[in-house]
C-alpha cells in the first residue's frame, strides 16, 4: 500500500537498488559488530528505526554500551554526530541555541542565533530522563518539525535528523518520565539487556587491552537518505496491512479485546500505525527482502507499542507488564 505519489518498487532497476541497499547494509552491520559484541537485536531495531526516518529511545542500566552503540552508529552511517549529557539543571537553550547582542564596529548592535547541539544529523540524547519535563520538551518541536523557533525565527534542522536517546530504567533515582507527548514521537523503544556471557567473555578479552576496535565510515548522509526513500517505496501486502491494522486497534481499550479491557488505561493512537507500516518496511530490507510480512509486525510489536500504551490500576497490582499484554494481543491474533 504507498500513496499515490509514491511509485512502488518494480522492474530490474528496483532489484538493482535493493541489493546496493543490502550490500551497504551488510558493511554497517559489520563495522558496528566491531566494536558493539552481542546485543544483535537491540542494533537491528536501532538501525531499522534509522532506515525508517524516526527516532528511538534506547533504555537499559548504566553501563550496556548504549551511549558506544550510538557513537558507533554515528560514525557508521556518515552522519554529523553529536552528544548532549542530560542533567537535572540543563536548560532548553542549551540544547536548541540562543541569540546573543552583537556590536559592529560602527557600534551598530544585532542578535546573533548560536545554533546549539540539536542542529546535528544524529543526536545523542544521553540519560534524556534525567533533566527536568521542560528541558525534555524543548527536544518535542525538533523531532517532530525538524525546525526549531527561537525569538520567532525558524531556523531548520540538517537532513537527515535523528534523535537516538538513552534513558535509565524510570524506578532508579533522580529520573523523571518522560511525557506521553514526547515518548509517542519516538518510533520504538529499543530495551537493552545484559550480554549474554560469550558477548560479555569477548568484551573482557577486546576491550581492556592497549587497542580498541574502532568503527569505519560506511554510508554518506547522502546515501542514508537515498536508501530511506528506498524503505519508503516498498510495497507492503493486503495482509500485512490488516494485520497492522489489527495488533494497533486491538491494543486501545473499548474496542473489543478483552485483554485490553481489562488492563489497559490507554492505547496506542495512530502514529503506532503509521511507525509499524514503515519499520516493517525497514526490517524486511534489513533482512535482505523486498517486501514486509506478518512476522515483521510480530517482532516489532513490542518496541512500537510498549511505550505507547499505560496500565490500568488493577493490572498494575497484579504485577503485569505492558509486555505481558502485548504477547496475549499477539496470542489473540495469532501472530
Amino acid at each position: 500500500m504507498l500513496a499515490p505519489h509514491e511509485p512502488a518498487l518494480a522492474g530490474e532497476d528496483a532489484v538493482a537498488k535493493a541489493e546496493a541497499a543490502l550490500g551497504d547494509l551488510a558493511r554497517v552491520k559489520a563495522s558496528v559488530g566491531r566494536v558493539i559484541f552481542g546485543q544483535e537485536s537491540v542494533v537491528a531495531q536501532t538501525v531499522i528505526a534509522i532506515l525508517a526516518g524516526g527516532h528511538a529511545l534506547l533504555v537499559g542500566v548504566p553501563g550496556l554500551a548504549k551511549t558506544k552503540l550510538v557513537e558507533t552508529l554515528g560514525t557508521a552511517l556518515g552522519l554529523d554526530a553529536r552528544r548532549i549529557q542530560f542533567t537535572p539543571d540543563l536548560m532548553p537553550s542549551d540544547i536548541v541555541g540562543s541569540e546573543v547582542m552583537e556590536q559592529d564596529e560602527t557600534g551598530r548592535r544585532s542578535f546573533r542565533f548560536i545554533p546549539g547541539p540539536v542542529f546535528a544529523q544524529l543526536l545523542m540524547a544521553d540519560e534524556i530522563n534525567r533533566a527536568s519535563p521542560r528541558t525534555q520538551s524543548a527536544l518535542l518541536q525538533s523531532m517532530q518539525e525538524y525546525h526549531v523557533t527561537v525569538a520567532g525565527a525558524r531556523h531548520d534542522l540538517p537532513a537527515p535528523f535523528h534523535v537516538l536517546a538513552t534513558q535509565n530504567p524510570l524506578e532508579q533515582e533522580g529520573t523523571y518520565p518522560l511525557p506521553e507527548a514526547q515518548l509517542d514521537r519516538f518510533l520504538m523503544q529499543v530495551d537493552v539487556p545484559y550480554p549474554d556471557i560469550e558477548a560479555e567473555r569477548r568484551i573482557l578479552l577486546e576491550t581492556t587491552g592497549a587497542t580498541e576496535a574502532k568503527a569505519e565510515a560506511v554510508l554518506t548522509a547522502e546515501r542514508l537518505r537515498e536508501i530511506q526513500a528506498l524503505v519508503r517505496r516498498m510495497p507492503v501486502p493486503e495482509s500485512v496491512v490488516e494485520a497492522i491494522l489489527a495488533l494497533v486497534r486491538s491494543a486501545r481499550p473499548g474496542h473489543g479485546a478483552k485483554e485490553a479491557d481489562a488492563h489497559i488505561a490507554w492505547g496506542p493512537g495512530p502514529r503506532a500505525s503509521q511507525a509499524l507500516m514503515t519499520c516493517v518496511r525497514a526490517r524486511a530490507l534489513y533482512e535482505g527482502r523486498l517486501a514486509p510480512s506478518v512476522d515483521d509486525v510480530a517482532a516489532l510489536a513490542e518496541p512500537i507499542l510498549q511505550h505507547r500504551m499505560a496500565l490500568n490500576f488493577s493490572a498494575r497490582a497484579e504485577g503485569m507488564s505492558v509486555r505481558d499484554v502485548i504477547a496475549a494481543l499477539k496470542r489473540d491474533m495469532t501472530l
